[in-house]
C-alpha cells in the first residue's frame, strides 16, 4: 500500500479547464473519495469533482495510473492526493480510511471502483464469480461501511455507487451483473439506515460508455462494441462526462432529499421491445465536458466516435 499527494504545479502554467455545468466552487471544501480513479468514468469524476472545488482522494491498483490522474488534476489547479490499495482487503481499507480521517471528515464518496469479464454464465467459475463479486460488491461494501463509521456516522455525507445497467439481467456478463443488482440493493438498505446520521447513499446504472474500458475487452466482445449504439434508441453511446454529470447532482445539496435511488444512464437501451423495433435517431445531443477526454481505440475503427450518427 502506497500512499502519495501530486505536485503543484508551477505558478502560470497554462491548463485547461472542465466544462461541467455545474457553478464554480460548487464543492469547495469538501473532500471527496474517488476509487477506481485512475481510468474511465473514475477519472472523470475526478477531473469534474476536482475543477469544483473538491478536495480529491483518489484509490486504486495501480500505483502509474493514479500517479497520473492526479499530476492531471494537480496541471489543472486542483487538490489531490492518492492511494493505492485493494479495496477486496478489509484491513487496507479500514487503515486507509483512518489514516485520511485523522486529518479530518470525508464528506463524500464515489463508490466506482470494479471490474468484470464476458463469458456465459456455464463457463463462469466458482473463483472467477467470487472474484468479480468481490470487485463490484464487497469492495464497495467495505469503504461505505469504514468511511461511515470513521467518519461520515458523526459529520453527515453523500455516497454515490456504481452499478451497471442490470434492470433486464446482464445476459454473457451473469456474475457482474448479480454483484451490481446487489449494490444497487445495499444502496437502499444503507439508505434507510444512515440517513438518521445525515447520510445519503445512492447508485447510478450506465449503460455502454464510451470509456477506457472498453478497450480491456479482445475476441467478440471487442468486434461487437462498434456495434453497440445500435442498440441504443438515441443512436449513439454516453461519454463519460455524461455519468460524471449525474454523480456529481446526487453529491450537491441539491440532491439534499434524494437517497435510496440507482439512476439509470443507458439512452434507454434497457427499455426495449421486440414488438417496437429501434428507429434512427437523428436528435441526440451529446454532452462531453471533459477537456482531457480521449475516444476508445476499439471506438475508432470504421469511424465510430461514439457520437449520435
Amino acid at each position: 500500500m502506497t500512499a502519495h499527494s501530486a505536485p503543484r504545479p508551477a505558478l502560470g502554467v497554462p491548463a485547461s479547464a472542465y466544462d461541467s455545468v455545474f457553478r464554480p466552487g460548487l464543492l469547495a471544501g469538501q473532500r471527496i473519495w474517488v476509487t477506481g480513479g485512475g481510468s474511465g468514468i473514475g477519472r472523470c469524476v475526478a477531473h469534474e469533482l476536482a475543477a469544483l472545488g473538491a478536495e480529491l482522494i483518489l484509490s486504486g491498483r495501480s500505483e502509474d495510473k493514479l500517479r497520473r490522474v492526479a499530476g492531471e488534476i494537480a496541471e489543472d489547479g486542483g487538490q489531490c492526493s492518492w492511494r493505492a490499495f485493494d479495496i477486496r482487503d478489509g484491513a487496507a481499507v479500514k487503515a486507509q480510511v483512518a489514516e485520511q480521517c485523522a486529518s479530518g471528515p470525508v464528506h463524500g464518496l464515489v463508490n466506482n471502483a470494479g471490474g468484470q469479464f464476458p463469458a456465459p454464465m456455464m463457463a463462469i467459475s466458482q473463483r472467477g464469480f467470487d472474484a468479480v463479486v468481490a470487485n463490484n460488491l464487497t469492495g464497495g461494501f467495505l469503504m461505505m461501511r469504514e468511511l461511515y463509521l470513521q467518519s461520515m456516522q458523526a459529520h453527515g455525507g453523500a455516497i454515490v455507487n456504481m452499478t451497471a445497467d442490470f434492470r433486464n439481467g446482464m445476459p454473457g456478463m451473469a456474475h457482474s451483473g448479480a454483484a451490481r443488482a446487489g449494490m444497487s440493493n445495499l444502496t437502499m438498505s444503507a439508505a434507510y439506515e444512515w440517513a438518521p446520521a445525515g447520510v445519503r447513499v445512492n447508485a447510478v446504472a450506465p449503460g455502454w460508455v464510451a470509456s477506457s474500458g472498453m478497450d480491456t475487452y479482445g475476441g467478440a466482445m471487442k468486434a461487437i462494441i462498434p456495434q453497440l449504439k445500435q442498440h441504443v434508441p438515441m443512436g449513439r453511446l454516453a461519454w463519460e462526462a455524461e455519468v460524471s454529470a449525474a454523480i456529481v447532482f446526487l453529491l450537491s445539496p441539491a440532491a439534499g432529499f434524494i437517497t435510496g435511488v440507482t439512476l439509470q444512464i443507458d439512452g434507454g437501451a434497457s427499455l426495449g421491445s421486440a414488438i417496437f423495433p429501434i428507429q434512427e435517431a437523428s436528435r441526440s445531443t451529446a454532452w462531453n465536458g471533459f477537456h482531457r477526454a480521449s475516444v476508445p481505440q476499439v471506438l475508432q475503427q470504421d469511424g465510430q466516435d461514439g457520437e449520435a450518427r
